[in-house]
């Protein structure tokens, strides 16, 4: 990294809106500087960030399934500093082609209920962009992702819920420098 440079670890793969939240909080605070690196889970970025205490942070999303714990293990290395609201890419259910049944969907554990009241069995994914790859590959005929995600592995949308007002947290090493822009 280049002087002034900051490291935000986030749930990857491309197309998450942990993703976008990033790369949104690096425009607003620190003028585009930086860079977004993605993991396949968050408790996998942990340690990535802790590895370069002084210029790396953690970003969250407040819905994540595992975030206390995250916050709670690591009470004696890192601090919650700020939270942001923004509204995630769209949420969709997609497929590989149109389907005249869709009985099994991959989803993150976030968005499930996106899919009560049908009569559908459930696989969890690591992240929405995780469960369109997955979806993209056979492992289900369908799937809950976001809009880009769903383009990225050509997916066709069936059903699109719109984007969700969503907070991000950002988590941030006690020897950190990164917030003093």
């Amino acid at each position: 990294m280049t002087q002034g440079e900051v490291a935000v670890h986030t749930l990857g793969p491309s197309g998450t809106n942990c993703e976008a939240a990033a790369k949104y909080w690096l425009k607003e605070q620190h003028s585009g500087k930086g860079r977004v690196i993605l993991h396949p889970t968050l408790e996998q970025a942990v340690p990535a960030v802790l590895k370069e205490p002084t210029r790396s942070i953690l970003l969250g999303c407040v819905v994540y399934p595992k975030l206390h714990e995250i916050v709670f293990q690591n009470l004696r290395s890192m601090a919650l500093r700020e939270c942001f609201m923004m509204p995630t890419h769209p949420m969709i259910l997609a497929a590989p082609q149109q389907r005249a049944e869709i009985r099994t969907v991959l989803t993150h554990p976030a968005p499930v209920n996106l899919l009560d009241g049908r009569d559908v069995s459930i696989e969890l994914a690591s992240s929405n962009a995780a469960a369109a790859a997955g979806c993209a590959q056979g492992q289900s005929d369908a799937c809950i992702t976001t809009r880009p995600a769903a383009e990225a592995h050509g997916l066709v949308v069936i059903e699109d819920f719109g984007p969700v007002s969503m907070g991000f947290s950002i988590h941030v090493p006690y020897e950190t420098e990164v917030l003093a822009v």
